[in-house]
């Protein structure tokens, strides 16, 4: 599985640059607040293994939050759980399901 390209945004972390996406619309599940935000990164140009994230915020398309409640998903964010994962063994240049992170 690789991230879509249109949308990404490009990092760079401990010198190796990798893609990160936030999906634009919600899930139904994300719409109705039945689960949280996510972001997948994944290696910029030879993509492998993905990261996805799941934050303790909602998206900012669920029906019930209003403008004062969105919580963006920053660079500093993302790098700090590209850190993470590769802590626990997320290995982004071999291929395999996706590794999940729970921020």
């Amino acid at each position: 599985m690789a991230l879509v390209r249109k949308g990404s945004r490009r990092i760079s972390v401990d010198g190796t640059d990798y893609r990160w996406r936030v999906r634009r619309r919600p899930t139904y599940a994300q719409a109705v607040g039945e689960s949280p935000m996510t972001f997948a990164a994944e290696l910029a140009d030879s993509p492998g293994r993905v990261l996805v994230v799941a934050t303790p915020h909602p998206h900012p398309g669920h029906y019930g939050v209003g403008p004062d409640a969105v919580v963006p998903v920053t660079p500093a964010v993302v790098a700090t759980a590209i850190r993470r994962a590769r802590e626990e063994g997320w290995s982004p240049s071999s291929p395999g399901s996706p590794h999940h992170l729970a921020l």
